[in-house]
């Protein structure tokens, strides 16, 4: 005997004299509640179209428009999830490497800024490891990055980066620094410039240390 079932994807008949529904008072067959398909299960070409007027070819790739969009949204969240659960685990890690810094007498670790604030030969003034010590960041190449404290070795003024020439300027008394490595190479400095240790993770950038030198 055929299934005469009504189609569970069919519209609801809200009124009650409809055929087979008369003298009912705001009730519904218990056949108009019977099991749905599962979202996976609906199937839709992607040109409407019924499936008996569906060429053979889609027998054999059966992929059709709601399942196609189901899983890209849920592709989407699971995107969204794992990207949350890095970023939680990457600060978690950053707060446990700080509370050991601290705890060993060293400083913390500090974002200075992203590798997509900086071009080539630019510069970004920042302070480590206190407010009381500024300090620059200079992008030398593509994948390379130097960081030194601003101050001038000789009588702490502030120096200047010149790319163009390789080297920090210090405008007090003609002293001047290489730029790579902050070697003091003319006027009255004989010490190098401090040091910042950097890491660079991802596209951020971190001062995660300071490197006195004679």
């Amino acid at each position: 005997m055929p299934d005469v079932r009504p189609d569970p994807r069919g519209p609801v008949d809200p009124a009650i004299n409809s055929a087979g529904r008369e003298g009912l008072t705001g009730t519904a067959p218990a056949s108009l509640y019977a099991p749905g398909l599962e979202r996976e299960q609906i199937t839709i070409a992607p040109d409407f179209t019924a499936a008996d007027a569906q060429p053979a070819w889609r027998q054999d790739f059966p992929i059709d428009w709601p399942q196609d969009l189901y899983v890209e949204r849920r592709d989407f969240m699971k995107f969204l999830v794992l990207t949350s659960a890095a970023f939680t685990v990457g600060q978690l890690s950053i707060a446990v490497q700080n509370w050991y810094r601290k705890r060993n007498g060293q400083p913390a670790m500090q974002r200075i800024a992203s590798v997509d604030d900086l071009a080539v030969g630019g510069a970004v003034v920042f302070t480590y490891p206190d407010e009381h010590e500024p300090c620059l960041l200079v992008r030398l190449t593509a994948s390379e990055f130097v960081a030194f404290s601003q101050k001038c070795t000789h009588l702490s003024c502030a120096v200047i980066p010149r790319p163009a020439e390789g080297s920090f300027y210090c405008p007090c008394h003609e002293g001047r620094f290489d730029l790579r490595t902050g070697a003091p190479t003319a006027g009255p400095p004989r010490r190098p410039l401090t040091r910042v240790v950097l890491d660079v993770r991802g596209r951020d950038i971190y001062a995660v240390g300071i490197e006195e030198r004679t």
